[in-house]
């Protein structure tokens, strides 16, 4: 059993905040192992938050259909439906800290136009 999903993100996010572990790296690499399916794999190979934003929704529907497709009677199945979970708090972790950073974004833009307000440059 295991949480692809959430190692592949791990690995985005280490790409993309520019973050360097290298013991956590090689971890997620031994979860993942030699040939993640490829909408993982495009996860772990992030570069940018929005890739992470946009292969994560791929896999969290590959990972809903895997869901629906199990018999509920099956040994995993309650693991399976946890790692739903943890999958979709992930994304809701990830939106919020999008929107934080377009927030941060806008934040900046309005104190550079009060800073050009209150000290106008001279033309």
């Amino acid at each position: 059993m295991t949480c692809h999903e959430i190692e592949a993100l791990r690995l985005g996010l280490m790409n993309s905040l520019g973050l360097s572990d290298d013991a956590a790296k090689k971890h997620a690499r031994d979860e993942l192992g030699e040939n993640p399916e490829p909408h993982i794999e495009a996860l772990a190979e992030a570069e940018t938050l929005a890739d992470c934003k946009r292969h994560l929704d791929t896999a969290l529907v590959e990972l809903e259909e895997e869901v629906a497709a199990a018999d509920p009677e099956a040994a995993d199945y309650d693991y399976l439906r946890g790692r739903l979970v943890a999958v979709r708090d992930a994304e809701a972790t990830l939106d919020r800290l999008l929107s934080q950073g377009e927030a941060f974004l806008d934040d900046l833009g309005e104190a550079h136009h009060t800073l050009h307000e209150v000290f106008p440059a001279d033309e």
